[in-house]
């Protein structure tokens, strides 16, 4: 008798010893809650000065971003970059734009929101899931200042009015902001080195909402549009609307195309990244 008592005790303890064993696992299941990360690239500009897809004015890009995960497939994230964009009439082939000599600098601030979607399940840290191309969208919302050199000297453009913004000239022609937002479209490929570091390559093009991103829109304004300085030389502004003189007579006549106002300009982004997870411990049920 005491030895089936003792099997049914037995047999009590395994049937509760086996989900309680399981909860206890699951307890100490590890789940991922978001990452931290740094990115380091290349930035570039497409427009009214760089109407091709050529890449010759590579400039830097850093950033730092936070990224929340939902699942093994999703997550969303807030970025913020710092970059240089910049292009020069002088790396064009088409005999117009290389007379017009026109170039531009600037230093953009970017903050975007982005979502992104894995096409593989990722697992960081697992030898199945440890890698996936993905696809990103987003808006971002950033600052531009595009400058140019003279005589050795660094000149904020927009201030000069160059192409009659803002003048009784063009009452049409409203100063443009520094301020603007875009929307972002690219894809990247991300591998997990361990269950605490990804590294990723990303490439992250912008549509922005923006003619001005190099100062460059429409048409010239002539120079009748600035007024000269006491002593009758030309100003600032009227030498740096109209920059042709340096390879030939001057083109800028009023009314004259300077760029293309119809299409908005573009830049674009190719980083790598590395990303630091942040991990808790969860119970499923």
């Amino acid at each position: 008798m005491q030895h089936i008592h003792f099997r049914i005790l037995w047999m009590m303890t395994v049937l509760l010893a086996g989900p309680l064993a399981q909860k206890a696992t699951a307890q100490q299941e590890m789940s991922y809650i978001g990452e931290l990360g740094f990115t380091a690239g290349g930035a570039h500009y497409f427009g009214d000065i760089n109407t091709t897809t050529g890449l010759r004015a590579v400039k830097p890009t850093v950033g730092i971003f936070y990224r929340k995960y939902f699942n093994d497939y999703v997550g969303a994230r807030a970025h913020f970059r710092f970059m240089q964009l910049g292009y020069s009439d002088v790396y064009n082939t088409n005999e117009f734009q290389r007379r017009r000599n026109l170039s531009f600098n600037s230093d953009v601030f970017e903050l975007a929101l982005q979502g992104d979607f894995n096409f593989f399940r990722f697992e960081p840290g697992s030898y199945d899931y440890r890698f996936s191309p993905y696809l990103t969208l987003g808006i971002s919302a950033f600052h531009f200042n595009p400058y140019a050199y003279y005589n050795g000297n660094k000149y904020f453009l927009q201030p000069m009015h160059t192409e009659g913004q803002g003048t009784s000239a063009y009452p049409d022609r409203k100063p443009y902001s520094l301020f603007s937002y875009a929307w972002l479209m690219g894809g990247g490929m991300k591998y997990s080195l361990s269950r605490r570091v990804n590294l990723g390559l990303e490439v992250l093009f912008r549509f922005t909402q923006t003619d001005y991103l190099d100062d460059v829109s429409t048409t010239y304004a002539g120079i009748s549009a600035f007024p000269t300085k006491a002593d009758g030389s030309a100003t600032l502004a009227a030498i740096l609307q109209d920059r042709s003189n340096v390879t030939g007579a001057p083109i800028g006549v009023q009314g004259r195309q300077r760029g293309n106002s119809r299409d908005k300009d573009q830049f674009a982004t190719i980083e790598l990244t590395l990303g630091i997870l942040f991990t808790s411990y969860r119970c499923k049920f």
